[in-house]
């Protein structure tokens, strides 16, 4: 019983050590962090941290913007609606770089090229938020992330702001976003058609890792460059293998059943699953705090009219769905037209096309 006390008082007293505020001399290396992209949505697009090193006084922690807990009540509908609360936490970068190994992640290490005074007010400001209500803060997708985080607190302290987005000046957020999923297509669909019209615009701001790594290669600060050493602290071994479950053939299968087919059964089954996930993004439009959900024009691909022209081919009502059908070709027109400058018309086609031609089907069909 006293050896167990005694090793939890060890832990503690080491856990306390090591969060105790810690003196930084000249050989201090403050660093931003990337890690690579894997294939988890929440890994799709990489993650930045900072650490702070110091072998004088053996201090080497992580201060890592990127935290949540699956644990919160409401987790999804607090995601989906915008105010879910994610956290700073502060932990030694071993553990840091060995959750990333075991990830096969890319850990990859830019050392600033500060000064003292600047390390010590980065590491003040850094030991301050951990341990108070400034580890917390409302997650958003391009405006708020662990990227921007770490550029608000190097920003907050270095004269003239310096990290500033000299990346893709005539590209738009998609466009930005849209290569990152290029291996896994039902993800990069999700993606793209529940955004709407928000990530067409300009990609202003700096919100994902490796685009900050790329500018942090080119800014100068006090007429040096910024970064005075890069280096990959862990190199991942990672293949792309093709997977035609996950590709767009798979979906070109399955359409071309429904087509093939043309059965009551499946054109009531195919529009019910399109009108279902417009009649989900149109709710996801009033409900959610994102930005990046508002304004979806994708409801007309996934049209919320299709529930009740399911509705009607159950029924046999030919009068309501020549209308409804209509209706929803002139909405599918005005999508495509709209489409034509979209970088994501390549992956939504086969819907425009399959749900066109079973729509004039509908409205082709003799009446009874």
């Amino acid at each position: 019983m006293n050896k167990k006390l005694l090793l939890l008082f060890c832990i503690l007293a080491s856990f306390s050590g090591f969060s105790q505020h810690s003196p930084i001399t000249e050989n201090t290396k403050v660093s931003i962090l990337t890690v690579d992209v894997a294939d988890e949505s929440h890994t799709l697009y990489g993650h930045t941290a900072l650490r702070i090193q110091d072998p004088v006084t053996h201090f080497d922690a992580i201060y890592n913007y990127g935290m949540f807990d699956f644990r919160t009540e409401n987790f999804i509908l607090k995601f989906v609606k915008g105010d879910l609360q994610y956290y700073a936490a502060s932990y030694p970068y071993a553990d840091f770089e060995y959750s990333y190994q075991v990830e096969n992640r890319s850990v990859y290490e830019q050392v600033l090229n500060i000064s003292l005074a600047e390390k010590q007010e980065i590491y003040e400001k850094l030991h301050t938020s951990m341990y108070s209500d400034e580890r917390f803060y409302t997650y958003k997708f391009i405006d708020r992330n662990c990227t921007t985080k770490v550029i608000d607190v190097v920003n907050s302290v270095l004269k003239g702001k310096p990290i500033k987005n000299t990346l893709h000046k005539t590209e738009s957020y998609r466009n930005v976003l849209f290569p990152y999923a290029n291996h896994h297509y039902y993800m990069q669909l999700g993606i793209n058609i529940i955004f709407g019209e928000r990530v067409d615009h300009q990609a202003e701001t700096l919100f994902l890792p490796l685009d900050l790594m790329n500018v942090l290669k080119n800014t100068s600060y006090k007429n040096k460059p910024l970064v005075t050493q890069t280096t990959t602290n862990f190199k991942a071994n990672r293949t792309e293998a093709f997977s035609f479950l996950d590709s767009i053939y798979s979906l070109i299968a399955v359409l071309l059943v429904v087509i093939l087919l043309n059965k009551k059964a499946t054109n009531v089954l195919y529009f019910s699953l399109l009108g279902s996930i417009g009649l989900l993004f149109s709710m996801i439009g009033m409900y959610s705090y994102h930005r990046e959900l508002l304004w979806n024009y994708n409801v007309l691909l996934f049209n919320p009219l299709f529930l009740p022209l399911a509705f009607f081919i159950l029924r046999n009502n030919t009068k309501w769905i020549k209308k409804i059908c209509w209706a929803s070709l002139f909405l599918l027109g005005g999508y495509l037209i709209y489409m034509f400058s979209k970088v994501h018309l390549i992956i939504v086609l086969p819907l425009i096309i399959a749900t066109g031609i079973q729509l004039a089907r509908l409205l082709l069909k003799k009446d009874r």
